[in-house]
C-alpha cells in the first residue's frame, strides 16, 4: 500500500542511532489506498528553525465522509474477528514500534520539537498502550446475576460501540493517538484519526507500523484536514459514527461538545489542566526538585498534566526555590534533534508569544524574575527555561494555562490555604503534593478536586492507571481496563430459562 506523496526522514545528526527505513506516506489514509486530499497541501515546519520539513494533503467533508464508509466497510468484520486474534495483532503493534523508538523519537524531535530523551520516553510509552490493551482486550467481562424478584436472568454484555472518531493534540503526537487508538481496536471498533497538523508525520508513521503488523485496511484511517471544524462536525453527526474520543484545549472541547449534543454523541474528553504543585515544609526537598523538573519540564512544560501553579511552604521557599533555579538553568536550550540539548523549543511563534506575554504580564503585576523571562535571538520558536517568584495571588499567570517553560511560585502558610488555592480554578486534571506525611498527604490528596493526584511523584501517566479530570478539564477516562471500556456499549439482555 503505496502513497504517492512521501518524506523521506531527514538524515540525522552525528551520533543519533536511526535506520535507514521507508519513506513516511503524507497523504491521507482511507481503507487500503494512501490518496491525495482535494485541497491545497499542508506545509509542517520544524519548530526550531521555522523550515518547511514537508507537506501532507488537505483532508475536504468528502474525504471524511470516504473516510466513514472505509470504516463501515471494515467494522463488521473486526469486530467479530476474535479477542485473541485482535490482542495478537496488538502485540505485533507493540513490537514493531519498540523497534523503531529512534527513527520515531527523531521523528517527534523534528516536528514538534521536543529533546531527543523526552521524544524517546514519548515512543516507548505511545507502544505501552498496544501492550497493555493487548492484554486487555481478551479480558473485557460480562455479567450475570438473578433479577430480585427470580422471574428472570439478568446478562450484560460489553459490546464495541462502533466507528470511533479520534482527534489527537500536536504535544504526544504519538502516545495521544496510540492511547486512543489500541483500546478502541482492542473493543472492536474502528477509527478515524484526526491528528493535528503542527505534527501529522509521527501520526502516519505510526498508522503506517500499524498496517505493517496487521491491522486490517479501513481499521485504522487517518485524515488532515486545514480547517477541522467542518471536517469533524460532518463526521460527528454522521449517524454512522457512534464515538468521538477528544484530546486538547477545554475551548475547543467545549465547541465539540456542543456539535456533539446534536447527535447525542457519546464522548470522551481530555482537556486542558492547571496543575498545582504543593511542597510542604516537611518534604524531602531534592525529592520535591526532582519532581518538579518531571512535573514542570518534561515536553518543555507543554503538556495538560504541567505544573503549572507552584505552592511552597514558607519553610521550604528559600531551598526548594533555589534548587530549582539552578536546575532549571542548567537545561540546554537548542533543536530538540541535537542530542546535547535538553529544552527544545515550543511548537509555533504563537505559542512563543504567548508565553513572553504571561512572564510579562506577572513581572508588571509585582511577580520577581529570578530567571529566564527573555527570549533568545535565534531562529526558531524558543523560549527560556524561567522562574518565577512571589508571584501575586490573582496574577494571570495563574489562572491560564502557561504550556511552556516557565515556573510560576506562590508561597502559602497553612494547608487549608493551598487547599483552597489549588482547588479556585474551572480545571481539575492533575495535582501534585510533596510530603514526608503520608497521612497528611493522602488527607490532602482527598481534598483536593482533580481526577490525578501525584503524592511524592511528579509523574502520574501510567498506561495501567485511569487517566482523566473533573470539572473542566474532561469526561471518561484513558488508559487502565477504563479506557477499554470506553470503546463499548453496556448491552442488558433480560432472560428466562
Amino acid at each position: 500500500m503505496k502513497a504517492a506523496n512521501t518524506y523521506v526522514l531527514a538524515k540525522p545528526k552525528t551520533g543519533i542511532a536511526v535506520p535507514a527505513r521507508d519513506a513516511i506516506p503524507t497523504d491521507l489514509l482511507i481503507g487500503d489506498k494512501w490518496i491525495e486530499g482535494s485541497g491545497e497541501r499542508i506545509p509542517v515546519h520544524n519548530p526550531a528553525n521555522g523550515e518547511v520539513i514537508a507537506t501532507i494533503s488537505n483532508a475536504s467533508v468528502q474525504d471524511g465522509m470516504a473516510a466513514i464508509d472505509a470504516a463501515e466497510k471494515a467494522a463488521p468484520g473486526w469486530a467479530a474477528t476474535p479477542a485473541r486474534q485482535r490482542t495478537e495483532i496488538l502485540r505485533k503493534c507493540y513490537d514493531k514500534m519498540v523497534a523503531n523508538a529512534d527513527w520515531l523519537a527523531y521523528l517527534i524531535s523534528l516536528e514538534m520539537g521536543k529533546a531527543l530523551p523526552d521524544s524517546k520516553g514519548e515512543v516507548l510509552y505511545a507502544a505501552e498502550f498496544f501492550r497493555w490493551y493487548s492484554e486487555e482486550t481478551v479480558r473485557i467481562r460480562g455479567e450475570m446475576q438473578n433479577s430480585p424478584n427470580g422471574t428472570n436472568k439478568i446478562l450484560v454484555q460489553y459490546q464495541p460501540i462502533g466507528i470511533a472518531l479520534l482527534i489527537t493534540p500536536w504535544n504526544f503526537p504519538a502516545a495521544m493517538a496510540t492511547r486512543k487508538i489500541a483500546p478502541a481496536l482492542g473493543a472492536g471498533c474502528t477509527v478515524i484519526l484526526k491528528p493535528a497538523i503542527e505534527t501529522p508525520l509521527t501520526a502516519f508513521a505510526v498508522a503506517q507500523i500499524m498496517l505493517a503488523a496487521g491491522v486490517p485496511p479501513g481499521v485504522i484511517n487517518v485524515i488532515t484536514p486545514k480547517d477541522p471544524g467542518p471536517v469533524c462536525s460532518a463526521i460527528m453527526h454522521d449517524p454512522r459514527v457512534r464515538k468521538m474520543s477528544f484530546t486538547g484545549s477545554t475551548a475547543v472541547g467545549r465547541t465539540l461538545l456542543a456539535t456533539a449534543s446534536d447527535t447525542v454523541l457519546n464522548c470522551s474528553m481530555e482537556m486542558g489542566g492547571n496543575a498545582p504543585f504543593i511542597v510542604f515544609d516537611d518534604a524531602n526537598i531534592d525529592d520535591a526538585v526532582d519532581g518538579a523538573m518531571i512535573a514542570k519540564m518534561r515536553n518543555g512544560g507543554q503538556a495538560c498534566t504541567a505544573a503549572n501553579r507552584f505552592y511552597v511552604q514558607k519553610g521550604a521557599l528559600k531551598p526548594f526555590t533555589e534548587k530549582l533555579i539552578a536546575r532549571m538553568a542548567a537545561m540546554k536550550l537548542g533543536d530538540g534533534t541535537d542530542p546535547d540539548t535538553a529544552l527544545g523549543p515550543v511548537i509555533t511563534e504563537k505559542q512563543a508569544d504567548k508565553i513572553a506575554g504571561l512572564v510579562d504580564g506577572a513581572v508588571k503585576e509585582g511577580a520577581k524574575l529570578a530567571l529566564g523571562g527573555a527570549r533568545p535571538n535565534i531562529a526558531g520558536y524558543f523560549y527560556p527555561a524561567t522562574v518565577l517568584t512571589d508571584v501575586p495571588a490573582d496574577a494571570a499567570i495563574l489562572k491560564d494555562e502557561i504550556f511552556g517553560p516557565v515556573a510560576a511560585i506562590v508561597s502559602f502558610d497553612s494547608e487549608d490555604e493551598v487547599v483552597r488555592r489549588s482547588n479556585n480554578t474551572e480545571y481539575g486534571l492533575v495535582a501534585y503534593l510533596y510530603t514526608k506525611d503520608l497521612k497528611k498527604g493522602l488527607a490532602i490528596a482527598q481534598r483536593l478536586e482533580y481526577g490525578m493526584i501525584g503524592v511524592n511523584r511528579g509523574l502520574v501517566s501510567d498506561t495501567a492507571a485511569p487517566f482523566g479530570g473533573v470539572k473542566q478539564s474532561g469526561l471518561g477516562r484513558e488508559g487502565g481496563h477504563h479506557g477499554l471500556i470506553e470503546f463499548t456499549e453496556c448491552r442488558y439482555v433480560a432472560v428466562t430459562w
